[in-house]
């Protein structure tokens, strides 16, 4: 039989743990409320235009006279759309690819009046094509859906001026005039016999 446990027994073992209610300390809710207060107060009393201590130095002011100077948007890379639209056919040397693609360079039609080339990348083109008397027979998609105005003036001008070309540049008005112009137009051009209509 066991015996009880006496009194001096049970007062030398310690309580059970049990869990506190511990606040958080005061010293760090007046710290995060002095963060909070100073971060509200530096966005909203900070001068924008204000040169920043560190990083890029150029302020708002700089930044929107910038904007308004270029129209609100940045220039036009009409480089770095040929690689992104054009490349894959017409290759980097704007030489195309024998039987298959057209050449760029030298080519009449990239040469011609600046409603030619507009229209082309406009509509594309299907069938019998001539360039510098060799004649390919594919297809071109268009680009109407798929290049902005400025985007197909941009593109044009680089390949006018690119691979030995020296044609003048092609404004996005003039891309927008051929456009409104050519609305109603479903097909691609027929290669040379329905692109001859566009030349003077």
């Amino acid at each position: 039989m066991i015996a009880p446990e006496s009194d001096s027994t049970r007062q030398r073992e310690h309580p059970d743990p049990h869990e506190r209610n511990r606040p958080v300390p005061t010293l760090v809710i007046l710290a995060v409320t002095a963060v909070v207060v100073w971060a509200i107060c530096y966005i909203f009393f900070t001068q924008r235009d204000d040169a920043p201590e560190f990083g890029d130095r150029r302020t708002m002011a700089t930044l929107e006279g910038k904007a308004a100077a270029s129209g609100g948007s940045a220039a036009i890379d009409g480089a770095q759309l040929y690689t992104a639209n054009c490349v894959a056919c017409h290759q980097a040397s704007g030489l195309g690819l024998p039987g298959a693609f057209p050449p760029l360079a030298g080519s009449e039609w990239v040469l011609a009046a600046d409603k030619v080339p507009v229209n082309i990348l406009l509509h594309g083109i299907s069938g019998k094509l001539t360039v510098k008397d060799s004649a390919y027979n594919g297809q071109m998609p268009p680009f109407k859906d798929k290049l902005s105005d400025a985007e197909i003036a941009a593109v044009l001008s680089h390949v006018r001026s690119s691979f030995g070309n020296s044609a003048g540049k092609i404004s996005a008005d003039t891309v927008k005039a051929e456009r409104d112009a050519g609305k109603d137009r479903k097909d691609a051009w027929n290669g040379d016999d329905d692109l001859k209509q566009l030349k003077p």
